[in-house]
């Protein structure tokens, strides 16, 4: 069995592997933890679910908080006697990264252009929806063009409630119209909706602009994948996404260990 670990700015999640089947699924809050805590965190929740270090065969890791990358390379090794497969500069990717400078790119943003590529061919657009939200382009080639960085969800709830006198905070809800009749709805409509229009608004710039980068007479469709924390929420009301999967990082995070596996442990 693999064990995948996405290490984001807000959450980590983790999932135990099967061939290309999540078994199990876990999401804990990202916070400073030591290599022993990393380790103890790790058996914990594998031994809810009845499995022990002998059980997995490999470890694969997406790290965005360097701070937390050492100690669970090292917990890894430690607790679990393997080796973790960081994914990083120098690794086996099978994607060409097109961009001014490749080493700037999040190791997350590669790892969902290779599960999305792997499925759907290319040219398409991930939408992230993490801390921040990402949109990631991959042209017919299989290559890795860049993309677009906007402010996350949450980020540009924030800043609404903290930078006004007057609006409360509000649950993140869908609401069902555009036009609150209390401040509460407006201020819903305003982030949700808001919210969507700059999702499908930059999805479709991408689009046209992998689309402009083939020759022939028609114009290709180029799906839109999204994954992430709201991309149920969030994705599902936008016109430009195709289709919403939550394992898509840890499908990447599969398809990179099995490209860079070693034979033994």
């Amino acid at each position: 069995m693999l064990l995948v670990i996405d290490v984001g700015n807000t959450n980590i999640v983790l999932g135990a592997m099967r061939g290309a089947e999540v078994v199990h699924r876990w999401r804990v809050s990202t916070a400073p933890r030591t290599t022993d805590e990393v380790g103890l965190l790790l058996l914990q929740l594998m031994r809810h679910r009845g499995l022990g270090p002998d059980d997995i065969d490999g470890v694969s890791v997406s790290c965005v908080v360097p701070s937390l990358l050492y100690a669970i390379e090292k917990a890894s090794r430690r607790y679990l006697d393997r080796e973790a497969l960081i994914i990083g500069s120098g690794i086996r990717t099978g994607m060409r990264i097109r961009t001014e400078n490749p080493r700037e790119v999040g190791a997350d943003r590669i790892v969902n252009a290779v599960a999305a590529y792997e499925r759907h061919g290319g040219p398409l657009v991930v939408v992230d929806f993490g801390t921040a939200t990402t949109f990631d382009c991959v042209d017919a080639r299989g290559d890795y063009v860049g993309g677009a960085i906007a402010p996350g969800f949450r980020i540009s709830a924030e800043a609404l409630f903290t930078r006004t006198a007057k609006l409360p905070p509000v649950e993140v809800e869908r609401p069902d119209r555009a036009i609150g009749t209390n401040t509460v709805r407006s201020m819903q409509s305003g982030l949700f909706w808001g919210y969507v229009g700059l999702v499908d608004g930059l999805a479709r710039r991408c689009k046209a602009e992998l689309a402009e980068r083939l020759d022939g007479d028609a114009p290709p469709r180029v799906p839109c994948v999204a994954t992430g924390g709201l991309s149920n929420l969030i994705g599902r009301a936008c016109e430009e996404i195709d289709e919403v999967d939550d394992d898509l990082t840890l499908q990447g995070l599969r398809l990179l260990w099995e490209r860079n596996r070693r034979p033994g442990r």
